[in-house]
């Protein structure tokens, strides 16, 4: 009986060394020269990780340091919030590859699901631990499954938030065919009249869209001459928002036109993307209004250089002059702006791309970091992530250099850490 009893002492002192072993072994502490918490830089700064969430931040004096630590030395590096893609197709690979058309044509959607399981590695890879997907583009309710997948630890990728179909009017969104009778797969959901565009809204939601994207207006070969026109009626759109808020979701509106955002300022929807169409006193009520602008300038110029535009040799195109515009006055009007290329026109993993061109039109770099972190995690209502500050979730990234000095660091990814686990070190 001595013996057992022991025994069972033995058992229950290594139960706890190793249970306590494992405790302190869950405390990383990172040592950059720099942190941007979200909101501001600060040198000298610390991080300390608990488990999947933050346990402190400031300086060395001011963190109570287990005496079991991992210790990641980053000299050189800023540390950073995961950064947040507003604006993504996991299931679309560059136009230059392969058209938009041909992809929804020719491609079945075990491969489009495969090039997904990628892209969402290869945005994670590149710092983007969150990402808001915009529609699966043919590819039905899979984005569900692809979050799924990654919240169970399947497959590597960012937090999703899912749009699953999107939602058009009948007849406005490609592919299309002139032959009478001709079946072909539909890049979104189509639906007419308030019954038909609300039912559209609930059913998304019951397949799991965390958010509802209506295509406001469409600008190939919808309106008179191939020009950009709305689709949806007021009525219709102001049926679906209140659908979609009645369950808590956002909805998002894409719009290339003036009278298609001013439908969906008036309707009353949460982020615009794109955005070609805003004139001064569209933007100013969007401020008013508190709706942010995701204005995706990298899909714009990916656009342009397909068609052949060499940029810094050929004139700068109509249409980029018109982004360029349009940008600078949301920045003048106060708009919140969304850091959100719509990636999947371009590459995954080239995310930061959008945050380059932000600079370019004429917005600060502070301000972009804080767009691709706490301003993106505020809107989207992402909870506990986009700063680094205690009892937030562990996504941290760390890059090379300072961003504020050089945006161009962001395409340096040193660390990767999402919910207390790293994926580069």
């Amino acid at each position: 009986m001595k013996k057992i009893t022991c025994l069972f002492a033995l058992i229950f002192i290594v139960a706890h060394v190793v249970t306590a072993q494992n405790k302190t072994k869950n405390y990383t502490l990172f040592k950059p020269d720099r942190v941007f918490d979200g909101h501001k830089i600060h040198t000298g700064w610390w991080v300390l990780v608990k488990g999947n969430h933050i346990e402190a931040t400031g300086e060395p004096a001011s963190i109570n340091i287990p005496a079991q630590v991992n210790i990641v030395d980053l000299k050189g590096t800023t540390l950073l919030p995961g950064l947040i893609e507003a604006h993504s197709h996991l299931f679309l690979h560059p136009y230059n590859e392969t058209t938009w058309e041909a992809q929804l044509l020719t491609e079945s959607r075990a491969e489009r699901t495969a090039r997904a399981v990628n892209h969402a590695r290869e945005a994670l890879m590149a710092g983007f631990t969150g990402t808001r997907d915009l529609g699966t583009e043919g590819c039905m309710y899979d984005d569900v499954g692809i979050k799924t997948a990654i919240d169970k630890g399947i497959i590597p990728g960012p937090r999703m938030l899912t749009s699953t179909r999107a939602i058009v009017a009948t007849g406005s969104y490609q592919p299309k065919s002139k032959v009478d009778g001709a079946v072909l797969p539909h890049g979104a959901e189509e639906a007419d009249g308030v019954q038909g565009i609300v039912h559209a809204v609930r059913s998304q939601i019951g397949h799991g869209a965390d958010v509802v994207k209506i295509y406001v207006d469409y600008d190939f070969g919808w309106g008179v001459n191939d020009e950009g026109f709305p689709t949806f009626t007021l009525t219709e759109l102001k049926a679906a928002v209140e659908a979609a808020h009645n369950s808590g979701r956002q909805v998002v509106a894409h719009s290339v036109t003036a009278q298609g955002m001013r439908n969906a300022i008036e309707a009353g929807v949460n982020t615009i993307e794109h955005g070609d169409g805003g004139t001064p006193e569209l933007l100013k009520l969007m401020k008013e209004k508190g709706i942010a602008l995701c204005a995706t300038l990298a899909a714009n110029e990916a656009y342009a250089v397909y068609d052949g535009w060499k940029k810094g040799v050929d004139p700068t195109t109509e249409a980029i002059v018109r982004k360029q515009e349009m940008f600078a006055n949301a920045l003048r009007a106060g708009v919140t702006i969304l850091m959100g290329g719509d990636s999947g026109v371009f590459s995954h993993g080239d995310n930061a791309r959008e945050m380059l061109l932000m600079a370019d039109y004429g917005m600060k770099p502070l301000d972009i970091l804080r767009s691709a972190t706490s301003v993106n995690a505020l809107v989207l209502k992402l909870t506990k992530v986009g700063m680094l500050k205690p009892g937030y979730l562990a996504d941290i990234v760390a890059v090379e250099g300072n961003p504020v000095d050089d945006l161009q660091a962001l395409k340096k990814v040193k660390v990767v850490m999402k919910d207390g686990v790293f994926y580069k070190k």
